[in-house]
């Protein structure tokens, strides 16, 4: 046989499965068609389960076995109605299995018309979910069980030896939070890789690799999360959000559930919400001297607006619950309107943001200032109608504290007036603008003095030496002391443990505010003032604070570039 003949007979095999996979595609839209019109002719509802997100608690409404005999489940529940899809609605099971659910659910069943197609594709997900009916969402991984982990497991090295022998897909959850609580992780990412997962922690906003996984286990992780996070095991194609609860004597653990679609499967992000970032105390957020007063002397003003100003992931939400706590009183009522809202306020009225339905923050606020509020919290002022909204309830007797996107506490107002704020209605507005990054500690277990090279010595001299004189700071040049942490088993062996602020603040002062009504303001004016007036930059303060060994030099520069 010659190499064309050979070559010829893959192509032809090749061209009679396309041609099979085809008509086979044809057979099943004609058996879809003939359902949708027997639907009709019987008065019942039509779908096509074929690819429909069906989450896990829904689909347990009706027990595998029972759900097989009958050829009927749910696929659709809301406040309104459950969507009940049968292949054949005369049975007498069909029916009373409708009742039953209409008494136990409390609402009324529809029920639709699907195909044997559609019901064997649907039927597939009862795999995915084993013992469904006995998966107690939020509260499936117990205290007890943490807390055994937690002792058990006490560095990276033996959490990845365990994963990897770990059967039961709870416990290995249920191990990822042990050891990121005692790591005091923020984050748990889960990534799927071509050939194995990777587990990383985020500890003080950087991430490390604590797992390598065989990525067959890839698929048995990704529906157990999502069965405990309430999301939908079928859909791997889209986003999903969702949270679980494990409920403690003292306290409640929230965790917060991203799937993103990747190349290679699905990125899952846990964020461990953590009660004790509501809880800070305002003294303790890291502001001292002459900002620490001033601060403190705005947040008693009963109207205007303290703007927060940094990054994603710079504290500004910790910073805003700080101050609401040092002002939330039985005489003060306290709106949030928050996106998303992440921890619960003890005290405080918390709104979250639903673009769903047109609950932006813009139309939030105008709501909220319907509610009698004597201090309004917003998450972030993004455009025009938010920030106008927000000025004039600052203006008309209301105390407004809110977050803003820019680099630093300079670049707030341009940002402001970038937007189409008014100058005159801006500037008796504004109490003050806070900047602010968050920087790594020193692990107190580990800390030693260490000795900067001469170039760094030399930027770090210059820098203190502009401190301006109105901040009323003296240090001695030729007295600097510096340190770092040498690595131990407290801290991981990375050095550092815990996170501080390095900040930057001006209040409103009558300079400022006629730079404002110029209408000719930049970042480079405003901070051009702002030091002159005292304020300490957060690079000098990051410095001071790297003098008085909480962090080091090296951190300070690397999240706080000098100006």
């Amino acid at each position: 046989m010659d190499t064309q003949d050979q070559n010829q007979k893959p192509q032809a095999a090749s061209t009679q499965e396309k041609l099979k996979e085809k008509l086979v595609d044809i057979e099943i839209k004609k058996r879809e068609q003939l359902t949708e019109t027997k639907a009709r002719e019987l008065n019942f509802g039509y779908m096509n389960l074929v690819g429909f997100p069906i989450s896990p608690d829904i689909l347990g409404l009706i027990e595998e076995s029972e759900a097989k005999k009958i050829k009927a489940l749910t696929f659709y529940r809301d406040d309104k109605n459950i969507k009940l899809g049968v292949i054949n609605p005369g049975l007498k099971e069909v029916q009373a299995k409708k009742e039953a659910l209409e008494k136990t659910e409390h609402r009324p069943v529809d029920i639709y018309l699907i195909s044997e197609h559609s019901f064997e594709r649907a039927f597939e997900l009862y795999k995915a979910v084993v013992k469904i009916r006995d998966v107690e969402y939020g509260v499936k991984i117990t205290e007890e069980v943490l807390n055994k982990f937690q002792a058990e497991i006490d560095n990276f090295d033996k959490l990845a030896e365990k994963l990897k022998e770990e059967t039961n897909l709870t416990n290995f959850i249920a191990m990822l939070l042990a050891s990121a609580k005692n790591a005091d992780a923020s984050d748990i990412h889960i990534e799927a890789e071509e050939a194995e997962i990777i587990v990383r922690f985020r500890l003080d906003g950087i991430l490390h690799i604590v797992a390598q996984l065989p990525k067959k286990q890839w698929e048995k992780i990704v529906s157990r999360i999502k069965i405990l996070a309430g999301l939908k095991i079928n859909v791997n194609t889209a986003p999903q959000d969702g949270r679980i609860s494990i409920y403690m004597k003292k306290d409640k653990l929230d965790i917060r559930v991203s799937t993103l679609p990747t190349a290679f499967g699905e990125s899952i992000v846990m964020r461990l919400l953590k009660s004790t970032a509501t809880s800070i105390e305002f003294e303790d957020l890291g502001i001292r001297g002459n900002a620490l007063e001033d601060l403190a002397r705005e947040i008693k003003r009963p109207n205007g607006m303290i703007i927060t100003t940094g990054p994603t992931g710079s504290g500004k939400t910790t910073t805003l619950y700080a101050i609401l706590n040092k002002i939330n009183n039985e005489g003060n009522k306290v709106i949030t309107l928050e996106d998303p809202i992440e921890y619960e306020l003890h005290g405080i009225s918390q709104s979250q943001v639903d673009h769903s339905k047109d609950y932006t923050f813009a139309n939030g606020l105008r709501s909220i200032m319907r509610q009698d509020p004597d201090v309004i919290m917003i998450g972030e002022i993004r455009d025009i109608e938010t920030a106008d909204t927000a000025i004039q309830a600052a203006l008309t007797g209301h105390m407004v504290v809110s977050t803003i996107h820019t680099n630093d506490a300079a670049g707030a107002i341009p940002r402001f007036l970038s937007m189409g704020s008014k100058p005159f209605l801006l500037a008796p507005a504004l109490n003050a603008v806070i900047g602010q990054r968050l920087v790594r500690k020193i692990c107190e277990h580990c800390k030693t003095e260490t000795k900067l090279d001469e170039s760094t010595l030399a930027e770090v001299k210059k820098t203190i030496e502009e401190i301006s004189p109105a901040a009323s700071i003296k240090i001695d040049l030729n007295n600097l002391k510096f340190y770092k942490g040498a690595g131990c088993p407290k801290c991981g062996n990375i050095g550092y443990k815990g996170r501080i602020g390095i900040y930057e603040i001006f209040s409103m002062n009558k300079e400022i505010e006629s730079v404002i009504l110029s209408q000719e303001v930049s970042e480079y004016q405003m901070r051009e003032i702002a030091v002159k007036q005292g304020m300490v930059t957060m690079v000098q303060d990051g410095l001071l604070k790297a003098l008085d060994g909480i962090t080091t030099v090296e951190e300070i520069f690397r999240v706080a570039a000098k100006k």
